[in-house]
């Protein structure tokens, strides 16, 4: 394995992202509300580390385009630990965010668009933090490396390699045949959808400042607000409706938004995971809706409103809240701890475990009773009338075990710092689906400030188990992955 091009690409991450920073570093300018020496040397060292990489590798790796599976899933990890550490630096030098552990996890949960915080109150952060907090997750949201497929192809930084061990799906979506092509189209698509619901929020009364942040954090699925109450500091139903629709939009696989603005109208209709991610959403809302109607809201509207908003939140692992759930009936809890666990579809940028995968596990459940009753019968697991094949099946079985059982692992870790069992278990299923806000001490109310140590180290290896879906850093840890 090439690891002298892998920290070639690593350093034309590193230089891109110092490029990123100027944009905190304007608003810094514009509300002069706390010193630029942060930003300009968190500018420097992202630009001084990452073009020292690139300059000094560049010889080793002129014109050499082809990435292997090994070097891919290196890329990816390497790299995404990397923006991880260095986009800390803003928050570590500025003095807001505490310590370095804080500063990594709060920095790390915003590229992987968990949203989980350790600010206890967000109001009195600096405006150029407070942006460049939600921006990283809008740039980690359709994923940095799929970034530099789309604008880096003079540099040999391409490949399939990349965006199959990056793109949150089972099976990688290729619009066109350029895989670079592929992904600007995919980044287009997510900006003019960004660009969007920033005019409507600034339609509901958010002032431009706020109406980015929020989109900047909604289309990523990520959560992040500039307000210690989350949305419900807006009181509005015209802006939870706003944000209500594009979590759902975040939530679809972003080439059927593609095809939708080409003209195929029936585009989110014709695909079997988006009719199932809908109407699980719905019928879920339902539920939820009835469960709470007299109970914590005396109008149905009041509780449709509510319900629908959260179950949207937390199925699509965005994490915005409207209200303290935690107050609501243990079923709804319930229910809203299983959406943590569904997450939104393939190709989109929502985390957990994907409706698709949900889609083939009870597909194959279902083929394996009727084997039972029809031993000699030949059945095949299909999605919406195709047939999947065995090497995909094995794949999400593999990966929906693995899932379970990090989880499990992750929950006794971090019970062992000394958390209750609710935290313990409401936390981890918060950032290895990278949703944000979970239960107990870390539920919509709260944060992850009082997390042990050693606790908020797990929940940082979780966020990025989950972003990167499982395989791409866990391979890290398998012997043969370092042999010959």
């Amino acid at each position: 394995m090439r690891w002298h091009y892998i920290f070639y690409v690593v350093g034309i991450l590193l230089f891109f992202l110092g490029l990123f920073m100027l944009l905190p570093l304007a608003t810094a300018l514009i509300y002069r509300d706390e010193p630029l020496l942060p930003h300009f040397l968190s500018i420097g060292v992202c630009l001084a580390v990452g073009g020292l990489l690139f300059l000094s590798l560049r010889g080793k790796n002129a014109r050499n385009d082809y990435v292997s599976p090994r070097e891919g899933m290196g890329i990816v990890a390497v790299g995404w630990m990397a923006v991880g550490a260095f986009g800390a630096l803003p928050f570590y030098l500025g003095g807001q965010f505490g310590g370095i552990t804080d500063c990594l996890f709060e920095s790390v949960s915003g590229f992987t668009t968990t949203g989980a915080s350790i600010l206890r109150e967000i109001e009195p952060v600096s405006k150029g933090m407070l942006l460049w907090r939600s921006f990283i997750q809008w740039l980690g949201g359709m994923g940095i490396i799929v970034l530099s497929l789309a604008i880096l192809p003079i540099l040999g930084v391409g490949g399939m390699q990349l965006y199959k061990a990056e793109v949150p799906s089972p099976v990688p979506d290729k619009l066109k045949p350029r895989i670079r092509d592929t992904a600007m189209i995919l980044w287009k698509v997510y900006a003019l959808i960004t660009a969007v619901e920033v005019v409507l929020l600034m339609f509901g009364g958010m002032d431009l400042f706020d109406a980015l942040n929020h989109a900047f954090t909604t289309l990523p699925t990520g959560g992040f607000s500039t307000e210690n109450a989350s949305v419900a500091h807006f009181d509005s139903g015209y802006i939870d409706m706003v944000i209500t629709l594009f979590m759902l939009l975040a939530g679809i696989n972003f080439t059927l938004h593609y095809q939708f603005l080409k003209g195929q109208t029936l585009a989110f209709w014709r695909d079997a995971e988006c009719r199932f991610f809908l109407g699980t959403t719905l019928f879920l809302t339902l539920v939820i809706a009835f469960d709470i109607f007299g109970t914590v809201y005396e109008t149905a509207a009041g509780a449709f409103r509510y319900s629908v908003f959260q179950a949207a939140s937390i199925i699509t692992t965005t994490g915005f809240a409207t209200a303290d759930y935690e107050q609501w009936p243990a079923m709804s809890q319930i229910i809203l701890l299983l959406c943590m666990f569904i997450g939104g579809s393939a190709g989109s940028t929502g985390g957990g475990m994907k409706c698709l995968r949900v889609m083939v596990c009870f597909k194959y459940c279902y083929k394996e009773l009727f084997s039972l009753i029809h031993p000699h019968a030949v059945t095949h697991v299909k999605i919406a009338g195709k047939t999947v094949p065995e090497d995909v099946v094995r794949s999400v079985l593999g990966f929906l075990a693995l899932y379970m059982m990090l989880f499990a692992v992750a929950v006794v870790l971090l019970a062992g710092t000394g958390v209750d069992l609710v935290t313990a278990f409401g936390a981890v299923a918060a950032a290895i689906g990278n949703i944000g806000p979970g239960l107990g001490m870390v539920g919509p109310v709260e944060n992850y400030a009082d997390i042990p140590l050693f606790g908020k180290w797990i929940l940082i290896w979780c966020m990025l188990l989950g972003r990167l879906e499982i395989y791409t850093v866990i391979i890290l840890l398998v012997p043969e992955f370092w042999r010959k």
